[in-house]
């Protein structure tokens, strides 16, 4: 499970990594967002150990879609409708 983790983190890194320069459609970040969110919870309940959950590729993933989060929440009122980065649970 951790290396099914680590290799789905990464491939969403090496994606948005891409598309550095690009800011991400409303769609592509609602997605991803929710992608991201539920992969976490999903490994964290199947045992997989913090210290692969909160990897760098995991910090680098978070932070870029916090930050079009935030652009997002700027540009567009009312565009993600609800959907956050932040967990439900902070």
């Amino acid at each position: 499970f951790q290396q099914w983790y680590s290799s789905s983190m990464k491939v969403i890194c090496m994606w948005l990594a891409d598309r550095l320069d690009l800011q991400l459609h409303i769609y592509q970040l609602k997605t991803l967002i929710k992608i991201v969110k539920k992969t976490y919870r999903d490994f964290r309940l199947q045992g997989v150990l913090e210290g692969t959950l909160n990897s760098k590729t995991y910090d680098t993933v978070h932070s870029r879609l916090t930050v079009e989060e935030a652009t997002v929440s700027v540009t567009d009122a009312g565009g993600l409708q609800g959907i956050t980065m932040k967990d439900s649970d902070e």
